[in-house]
């Protein structure tokens, strides 16, 4: 799929940026390189030392405070085909009175938003330059934002999705008693890079090692009879991630196991089939842990059903005990039920869905029983 989403789709962003930050009452977000601002413009810039901002007002044209040096690359971006200034700055100004300066100078109790994932050093330094403002992080604004996904972005997603499929389909074969956990990685690793523009991560936990959900991959040699919580994903070339689980099993596993999976199919299967307009976070989560608690697994469900993803492999909105938002059409998020035996064995699921005006949109087909390599 093409790298770039059309202009529009960033000027809808922008405005309704600005539509948001004036609702709250914030006069502008300030918005260096990472995830908001290739949401809001499509400019996937390095995170550096010189200062890159992006000013939203909640009134006013856009700008970009850019160093001088990497103009070529901005407008090189997505951004070029924007109606965005760009404000350059060499390297003996102060880019963070320039960026005041292109503010108006905020006075007295401006509400300045910077974004979530600033440096601490940016924040601080905007800070000196704006001392009468107060800063605030941007989430308010742009997680709700980002968390809605547009048409263009569940396609995106979905897309993901497919890719993280086809890396799935091929993880039996790399599979083999007497390989190392970390072998196995490489291969998979090697696979997502040829579907993916970046490998985000790769979990590959045999035997005892799927007890821990977070376990990544290690010099432990692959036996008979383990079983392997295969947890890997991408990001693509238009930057949305990919994410999905299988449990797989190197011949047929104990009875009292495969018992436990098979709840766990049905937890799962259950949870995406809830996924409506409506419907609570905790809600969701509360249709897997229930199937679960009923074979009393429930004490080994150790986290929540799910995350959000998008431009982030986590983001808003959060699947889990106490979330009482309700979902949209757009929302995208994990669902990924497990349980993990300390010391013994793990297993887990995990589909993206997209909450979709009528139920669930699945972006992941791969089979969710159990996968024996014999």
């Amino acid at each position: 799929m093409s790298t770039d989403f059309e202009p529009s789709e960033y000027i809808s962003r922008l405005q309704r940026a600005s539509e948001f930050s004036a609702a709250e009452g914030i006069a502008a977000l300030l918005v260096t390189p990472g995830p908001d601002l290739r949401y809001l413009t499509g400019y996937h810039a390095h995170p550096l030392e010189r200062l890159t901002c992006l000013v939203v007002p909640a009134d006013g044209p856009v700008k970009l405070v850019v160093p001088e040096l990497e103009v070529g690359t901005a407008q090189a971006s997505p951004i070029g085909a924007l109606d965005i200034e760009l404000v350059t700055w060499q390297e003996t100004e102060d880019p963070y009175a320039l960026t005041a300066k292109v503010l108006g100078e905020p006075g007295h109790g401006a509400r300045m938003a910077v974004d979530d994932r600033m440096w601490a050093v940016k924040a601080i330094e905007l800070r000196r330059a704006m001392p009468e403002a107060e800063q605030l992080a941007a989430g308010v604004v742009l997680s709700e934002l980002r968390m809605r996904k547009s048409e263009a972005e569940v396609t995106a997603l979905i897309y993901a999705g497919e890719a993280i499929d086809r890396v799935h389909a091929q993880v039996p074969q790399w599979l083999r008693v007497g390989r190392t956990e970390n072998e196995v990685a490489r291969d998979i690793a090697d696979a997502i890079s040829q579907e993916h523009e970046t490998v985000d991560f790769v979990i590959v936990a045999s035997g005892p090692n799927g007890s821990s959900p977070h376990h990544m991959a290690s010099d432990r040699v692959l036996a008979q009879g383990d079983v392997v919580v295969v947890d890997i994903g991408g990001t693509t070339s238009v930057g949305y991630c990919s994410d999905s689980t299988r449990t797989y099993a190197l011949g047929e596993p104990d009875p009292s196991f495969l018992a436990d999976y098979a709840v766990l199919v049905e937890a799962q299967a259950k949870a995406c089939e809830s996924v409506a307009p409506g419907m609570t976070c905790e809600e969701i989560d509360a249709v897997a842990r229930n199937i679960l608690a009923d074979a009393q697994l429930d004490e080994f469900f150790i986290h929540r059903t799910g995350h959000g993803i998008g431009l982030e492999t986590h983001e808003e909105p959060y699947i889990v005990s106490g979330n009482q938002r309700r979902l949209e059409p757009g929302m995208a998020f994990s669902v990924e039920p497990g349980f993990y035996r300390a010391g013994e064995v793990g297993s887990r699921i995990e589909d993206i869905v997209v909450c979709g005006v009528d139920g669930p949109i699945m972006c992941n087909k791969r089979p969710h029983e159990l996968i024996v390599v014999e």
